[in-house]
């Protein structure tokens, strides 16, 4: 039988959508489940403030009466018009090894691009770098992490199959917390601590962080920082608030380091966080009646013994200056209390050597890769 796509238009549908993922990998070691009511308000154009800028339509597959893929077609107009691009993105892409199945899904989107004036695809990519991008195609048998996708290695052969080529790579480390700070960060984060009047900052409380409004000023500093970087839109107000009502109220203070001059001005970050993947893994995809216990468990009482890095951002302007160094001077004492073991790095483009730079006194190893792709219309 061919496939059918069926286009999302009721909630029943969307809770399709979004359950196929768990079904898929339900029995795979390594994938981590979005909770559903994250991936629901996500999706959803009454919560997702990227809709502001965005539009989307989803797509399920079917195949001999059951559901075997889904997609979702999004265009940024923000990203489209930073980059002089006419780009219609593929995401959430999850499928069945059946070439006819991924094949009708690229097509689906293929079309809403087309029918909006789009010449080129790209993907998996989210409406923005904030959401899971990049297609594994290397350390298929690591756990994954609640920031990043994880895959079955036939993939990226059905999207070679398709005509698709790379776009873009990122790639992700393991770096071993010390037994002892590296000397050169330390001596680093003196030199550059006395040569711009720089600051360590850490917060204490949500009271501080609405006080001094940091929430906001940490978003900002990622919009700076990140605007050169592939495919990057930048976050309005609206996104930036959300963000800092759904994010910030869960983080371990002591786990996010701020940098300041002496005016006040912030001008780099680091924020971190126990890995929540086994307790994503636990609580498959709820929060209720006890994936609220896993997740806390891991947040506040028995961490585990991995965390991820979420972000290091730093201010254009003191980029490759050795601002870095005071972060992590002032993390790793922090991460050695606390018995973490290694940490995970967010995605980083393979050619963005001023992130890798930073990691050079860490024993560290390369672990994942995964690749954006593209494809005229």
């Amino acid at each position: 039988m061919p496939v059918r796509i069926e286009t999302v238009r009721s909630a029943r549908q969307l809770k399709r959508f979004i359950r196929f993922n768990y079904e898929l990998y339900k029995n795979n070691p390594y994938s981590v489940p979005d909770l559903y009511g994250d991936m629901k308000h996500t999706l959803s154009p009454r919560h997702n403030a990227a809709f502001e800028f965005c539009q989307a339509e989803y797509y399920l597959a079917y195949k001999d009466g059951r559901l075997a893929g889904r997609v979702a077609a999004i265009i940024n107009r923000r990203a489209n018009e930073r980059w002089q691009t006419k780009t219609v993105r593929f995401g959430w892409i999850d499928f069945t090894d059946d070439p006819e199945v991924s094949r009708a899904l690229i097509e689906a989107v293929a079309q809403y691009g087309r029918r909006h004036g789009m010449d080129t695809m790209q993907g998996p990519l989210g409406f923005t770098d904030m959401d899971a991008e990049g297609m594994l195609i290397e350390g298929f048998d690591q756990l994954g992490t609640m920031a990043t996708i994880y895959n079955y290695p036939y993939y990226p052969r059905h999207m070679e199959q398709l005509g698709f080529e790379k776009a873009a790579d990122w790639v992700e480390y393991k770096l071993y917390v010390p037994a002892e700070i590296p000397e050169k960060y330390h001596r680093v984060a003196e030199m550059i601590r006395k040569r711009y009047d720089l600051r360590v900052k850490k917060l204490r409380n949500m009271r501080e962080i609405r006080q001094g409004n940091y929430g906001q000023r940490i978003f900002a500093l990622i919009n700076e920082a990140f605007s050169p970087l592939y495919g990057y839109s930048e976050m309005t107000q609206k996104q930036i608030d959300q963000y800092v009502r759904t994010y910030l109220p869960i983080l371990d203070l002591r786990m996010v380091t701020l940098v300041e001059t002496a005016a006040g001005e912030l001008v780099a970050a680091g924020i971190s966080m126990p890995s929540l993947s086994r307790a994503l893994q636990k609580a498959k995809g709820r929060l209720w009646p006890l994936g609220w216990f896993h997740l806390a468990k891991a947040l506040f009482l028995k961490r585990p013994k991995v965390l991820d890095l979420l972000l290091v951002g730093v201010k254009p302007e003191y980029q490759s200056k050795g601002v870095n160094a005071l972060l992590f001077d002032d993390l790793i004492p922090i991460y050695q209390k606390l018995g973490f073991e290694y940490g995970e790095t967010n995605i980083e483009l393979e050619d963005n050597t001023k992130v890798q730079a930073q990691w050079q006194y860490l024993e560290r190893e390369q672990h994942k890769r995964r690749r954006a792709y593209r494809k005229s219309l």
